[in-house]
């Protein structure tokens, strides 16, 4: 089989992986509503922990960034030994992070990226991954907002990124990653600045329909009529 060949077979296999929604999943399996229909709406941990379960989050967060770093790590590890192209890894890790932004199994409506895309850059490089995690957390604990420390660790990728390899293939494939989770996160931003984006850990807003007080009418009593003597 040419090398080529097998190189397009990994990246659709890398989408089809990407595409895996384990929010939807850990939330069928612990018996949640679909993260779609409440909060953000988006079918990430962030807006799974909103639902008030810690487990179903961590469950959530875990399986999208495995399923970043399994793709690219496995395509690391076997391109060299098939003699695949050096662009195969990097067009599987374009292909396991759009699988999570626009997956096939959700009508091309997904999370926005963010833990696959750690999982991607912990598996090109840990030192990498850890310094754009070590990014997020900071900006996460001391603003406790989850898309404003994804967007700056989105934007710190890049540059860490180049000042360990200089201009590279893998390096354009972390930019057009970068820039994508950027895109995704402007309506985050938008909210951000006019001071409505929920923060980390926050539960969805009940309507003000359902928590309104029905009023209920005061019983009249009833009034003796005067007999005329």
């Amino acid at each position: 089989m040419p090398p080529s060949l097998v190189s397009a077979l990994a990246v659709l296999a890398a989408y089809l992986l990407g595409s895996i929604s384990f929010a939807l999943v850990a939330s069928r399996l612990f018996g949640l509503a679909d993260p779609r229909s409440y909060g953000s709406k988006n079918p990430g941990a962030t807006n799974v922990l909103r639902s008030g379960h810690k487990g179903a989050a961590i469950f959530t967060l875990i399986g999208d960034v495995a399923k970043g770093w399994l793709a690219v790590f496995l395509a690391s590890h076997y391109a060299p030994q098939y003699g695949l192209p050096d662009y195969t890894v990097g067009l599987v890790a374009l292909g396991v992070f759009f699988g999570h932004v626009y997956p096939v199994f959700l009508g091309f409506k997904g999370g926005k990226g963010v833990a696959t895309a750690a999982g991607v850059l912990l598996a090109i490089n840990l030192w990498l991954g850890l310094a754009t995690l070590g990014t997020w957390l900071c900006v996460a604990l001391t603003s406790r907002y989850s898309s404003l420390a994804a967007l700056m660790a989105a934007a710190a990728a890049p540059v860490f990124a180049i000042l360990a390899w200089g201009k590279d293939g893998i390096v354009l494939a972390i930019g057009i990653i970068s820039m994508t989770l950027i895109g995704k996160h402007w309506p985050n931003l938008q909210r951000l600045m006019a001071g409505s984006e929920p923060q980390i850990g926050g539960k969805k807003q009940t309507p003000a329909s359902d928590t309104t007080p029905v009023k209920t009418a005061k019983p009249v009593k009833p009034t003796r009529s005067k007999s005329p003597r």
